[in-house]
Parts: structure tokens; sequence; C-alpha cells
């Protein structure tokens, strides 16, 4: 996609269609939230051209009739019995019945319905659970005495499940006919599984447009403690329910996001199944459609992540970002560790100062080294800026004297290291915020940190670097390439704290143990995918990669090295890829767990990835 095209346009049809004095009404609350100049930047990515349009796209993707038929015939040998937990409360006819259809479609038969009816006194209700449970006896109601709050409401649900694992469903929401199976599926082969959580998608009131997907990634710590994205479909073994305790009334607005958090640190294994299975319905009371008035339940939210961070002993405060239902997490640095800058430069001059004099003027974080590795310079200029340079006691400059090998001048660098924290940096990047290394700091010496990435943009104020996925482009790529940095994203995923496969070594602060006990840079990549690399070696012994957008940096981009013009400098490309694919196979072949099959791996923005069949109606 060229840079143009970008910066999005605004698909005023789209936009036109949503227009009902409902939408306007919301669309005042959220100027008035957000101020003109953001509404904006929100107006624009809400209503820019889908690339692939997800209508079309989840006609084709739905499973059709003989996929269902087939799903029906499977026999599971120890298929779980799966209690489906509905707290109900004035649920419109309409809604109810197909919420109740929505059950009776699945393929997958080992289920049960436990409905706890908060409105007893409501007619059309009773006569609607009547009939359902007379006609099928896996349908079972319970009328409370009275409406006790969602929170309440649903234990009541809980504490009528008999089935080995509990789902949650809310009253006016749907599941797809193939919910069931996949979960069955997916319990079969990860036996181990105690929270299961799938992908889902909004629907519209009347249920004639599906729209919104939201494809998540593997468990990802980080992306849920700045927002609840397991939300729906979950499903939780009731073990785990009873350990746990079911919902707290003190957090009705956020029940579920407290919920799911003291359920996966009690987990032996958290499993996501990448496929879309929950429809979330949207009407002017949902939560899915109104946000702005539920500040209590944002409030919630933010004293659910404060539980989780209190339970798992990490120090951290908590705040609203201006996307509300979405979170800050600021962890406190502990102590003051000595933090080794390590800048690779060749000739450069202009470049190696403007990035060193930015760390001294803007680095509020007082006690870190930079080590300059020289790499075979000619000009008098840089000889006579190093010795400068030298003059300051922060600054070693050491003397890499072989051919250019990235992953090799960067070891060199780390063995004059004194740090206890390495930051891997390029002499082409200028520093912004005064707080960029102490915000760095902070998350990577979190216990299951092994590495820290940030964001990095362009002079034009586009985004260069948002975190990397693998098998983007072949081998792996960055995120948001050329998107305008005021903008966040997919889900606001650019703008949020959360872990990734990799991030690019242009700015990576990394623990020197950690560095170490992934035997550094592979110095086979001298030039290509060496950080991919390295992150990949850190994941496989059990450290997270995060991806901080709250540091930013200009980087003007691979100055020191020419293009990839040369025979030589081509086979040697060739060769990078090869060994990236000879080590990494797995994860190139399965798919990188923080992104998701159904989008993608041409394009940088979560665009969904197009299916065959597109267009053509199902069966």
């Amino acid at each position: 996609m060229s840079k143009d095209d970008s910066t999005g346009k605004i698909q005023w049809d789209r936009l036109i269609k949503k227009l009902s004095p409902y939408t306007v009404q919301k669309g005042l609350r959220y100027l008035k939230h957000y101020g003109l100049k953001e509404f904006w930047i929100r107006l624009h990515e809400r209503f820019e051209p889908e690339e692939v349009p997800y209508g079309p796209w989840y006609e084709a993707y739905r499973p059709d009739e003989e996929t269902l038929e087939k799903q029906r015939k499977r026999k599971f040998p120890d298929g779980p019995l799966i209690s489906i937990v509905v707290p109900a409360y004035l649920t419109p006819e309409r809604f109810l019945r197909q919420m109740l259809d929505s059950l009776l479609a699945q393929t997958y038969e080992n289920w049960e319905l436990c409905l706890a009816n908060g409105s007893p006194e409501d007619p059309d209700m009773q006569t609607v659970l009547r009939s359902y449970a007379e006609m099928d006896r896996r349908i079972r109601y319970q009328d409370l005495k009275e409406n006790l709050g969602i929170a309440e409401n649903t234990n009541a649900a809980f504490a009528m499940a008999e089935g080995d694992f509990i789902a949650l469903l809310d009253h006016d929401d749907l599941l797809a006919p193939n919910a069931l199976y996949e979960i069955a599926a997916a319990l079969e082969e990860h036996p181990e599984a105690d929270v299961i959580y799938t992908d889902e998608d909004k629907v519209t009131t009347d249920l004639s447009e599906h729209f919104q997907p939201h494809l998540k990634p593997d468990f990802n710590l980080d992306l849920l403690r700045s927002n609840n994205y397991i939300c729906h479909f979950l499903v939780v073994r009731r073990s785990v329910v009873q350990t746990v305790g079911g919902f707290r009334r003190e957090f009705d607005g956020a029940q579920d996001y407290d919920f799911i958090f003291r359920c996966v640190e009690k987990a032996r294994e958290v499993v996501h199944v990448p496929e879309i299975l929950y429809h979330w319905r949207t009407h002017k009371s949902s939560t899915a459609d109104n946000p702005a008035s539920k500040m209590y339940a944002f409030e919630a939210g933010r004293r659910a992540i404060e539980g989780n961070l209190k339970r798992t002993g990490t120090p951290g405060t908590v705040e609203h970002t201006p996307d509300f239902g979405f979170y800050r997490v600021k962890y406190p640095v502990q102590g003051e560790p000595l933090v080794s800058v390590i800048i690779p430069n060749r000739e450069e001059k202009e470049t190696l100062q403007a990035c060193v004099e930015s760390i001294f003027e803007k680095t509020a974080y007082k006690n870190y080294e930079i080590i300059v590795v020289e790499n075979n310079s000619s000009s008098e200029e840089i000889f006579r800026y190093y010795r400068k340079l030298s003059e300051d006691p922060r600054v070693h400059l050491i003397r890499w004297k072989k051919g250019f090998n990235y992953s090799a001048i960067n070891n060199f660098g780390v063995r004059h290291a004194k740090g206890d924290y390495l930051l891997f940096l390029n002499n082409d990047v200028k520093v912004i915020n005064p707080d960029w290394m102490s915000e760095m700091l902070s998350v990577c010496q979190r216990k299951e940190t092994g590495a820290v990435g940030v964001k990095l943009i362009y002079p034009d104020n586009t985004i260069q670097h948002a975190g990397c996925v693998v098998g983007m482009g072949g081998i792996a790529g960055n995120m948001f390439v050329n998107m305008p940095a005021e903008r966040t994203g997919y889900l606001h995923k650019a703008s949020l704290l959360q872990d990734m496969s990799c991030v690019t070594a242009a700015c990576m602060m990394m623990k020197k143990e950690v560095f170490l006990e992934a035997g550094g840079f592979t110095e086979e990549l001298a030039v290509a995918f060496n950080d991919v690399d390295l992150c990949l070696k850190v994941r496989s012994h059990g450290h997270l990669i995060v991806y901080d957008p709250y540091v930013k940096l200009y980087h003007y981009e691979s100055k020191s090295r020419g293009t990839e013009d040369s025979e030589e400098k081509v086979r040697r490309f060739q060769t990078e890829i090869e060994y990236m694919r000879c080590h990494w196979l797995d994860i190139l072949k399965k798919g990188d767990p923080y992104y998701n099959k159904n989008l993608s791996l041409t394009k940088w923005n979560y665009s969904l990835k197009p299916l065959p069949g597109m267009g053509k109606k199902k069966g």
C-alpha cells in the first residue's frame, strides 16, 4: 500500500447508512469527549474503506450445511458436558427466542442451558422459557425471587451448572452453530486447558449485518491489562470457577473482566480458538453500542486490572486512556540499575551526533552508559567527533575491525557493557520523550519480561514500527507502517501496551541475563532478521517480548547501509531468509500466536485475509 492510501478516506456512503437520531446523538457525545481533532481522527478510523469488506468475507467464512452435518456426525469419546450460563433480565421475546434457537442449532450435542431469570414477572419470557424447556430437556431455567444485578444473577446460573465446563452467554447474543463443537475439539487437543476463548463479531439488532470482527491473539497478558480483549466467547473449567468463586457484584459493569483475570491466574493452560463463534448483538441499551454512558463500568474495569496486579505481586498503577475501556498500566522503576546503550556506527557523523545529543538532552533517567561500536569509518570528520565524544565519561568508544555484521557488532558491544540492562539503538534514531528510558526500564524489569520494543516514527509523522508479526511479507514485518502516527489502528493496537512475538532492535531494551541465556544475536544473520531471531529465542526460554507504544522515537531508517543491489548482497539476503525458514519453521507454519490466522500477511494494518468463494451465497 502506498503512503497516500494509508491516510484513510472516509467512506461516506457507509457513514450515511449508519445515520439515525440515535447515532447522531452518540456522535455528539463522542465529539464532546474527544474534542474536534481527535473525533475527526476516530471518524476516519471507523469509516475508512475496508480493504476486504467483512459482510462478503463472513458469508464465505461461515461453515456451510455440509460442514455442519459432518460435525453433527462426529463422536467425541470424552466430549465434556458444557453448561451454558445465561443471566436473563427483561429480555425481549424475539432476542430470547433467537438466543435459544442458536443453542438448539449447535452441532455438538452435549450441552445444557442454565438460565437464571431475573424478571419472573415478565409473562412473555415465562411463556418462551416454558415452551423451550418442554421441547428440549437440556434447557433449564430458574426464576429468581428478584433481580439481583448482573453478577448475582450470573452466580445463580453458575449454581445450576452440572457440566465439566461453564460457558458464558449474554441473554441477547447468539452463538455460531459450530461454537460448542470447536470448543470440544480444542479441549480434545488441549486436555489441560482451563480457560478457552474464541473470536467474535457484532451483529445488528435485526441480525441483517455482521460487522466489526474482533480477531484476537493467543493469550496476551499485557493486552489483557490494556483491554478486556478476551470478552466473548468464554469457557472455563468448572473446578476453576469454584476455586475463584464466580462473579463479584462490586465489579458490576466489568464483572466478566474481573472474573477473567481471576480465572487466567489459576489456569494451567489458556487456549484461544481463532474462529468467530460469538455474535454480540448491538442495540441502544447494549454496552457493545453505548460506551459513553458506562463510566461506572470503565471504573470497575480499572479496578479489575488493579486486582490482577495486586494478586500477582506486580507494582503498578492503572489509568484510563482517551478511549474508554482501554487502559494504561504504569509500572514503577525499581532502584536505579545501569543501562548500557549500544550504538553501532560507520561514518555518519551528523546522524550519530543528532542521536547522541538527543539522548543527552532528553533523557530524564540518569544511570546509563553509551557504547559506540565504531565499524570501519575512514573520514577525519567522524574521528574528530569521536575524540570530542570520548571526553564525556558516560561514553565508551570501542572498535570493531572486521566487516559489517550487525549481529557480531552488537554482541561485541555487549561484551563491553557493564549494565544489567542492554539498550540496542540505531544511530539514526532521535529521542522524543524524556521518560523514554525509564518507561522501557519499568516494563523490562518485570519478572516475566525479556525485552521491550517501542513505537518508531518516520520524520513525516507516520509509523515505521509498532511491533512485528512473524510471517508478515514472508518472514516477518513491522505493523502499521506509514499509518499517521496520531492514529491508533485496528482496535487501538498501535497504541496499546501488549505482548508480541518480536520487535525491532532499532530501539530495544533487554535484560542482559536474558540476552546471554538466548546466546545473543545469531552471527549468521549479518544484516536481516537478527532481531526477529533473537526475540524468538528469548520467547523460547519463556520470556515475554513487550511492545510499549508510550515510548516514541523518530527513526530516519538505515542510512548507514547501502541498498540490497549487488549480487553478493542479494545472495546473502536469500541465505538469511533460508536460515529463518529452517530455524523457525514451526511458527512460520502455524502462524504468529500474537496475530490471527484470519488476518492478512501482506497488509500491515490488520486487514482480513481474502477468502476463496467470497461473494458467493452459501447453501
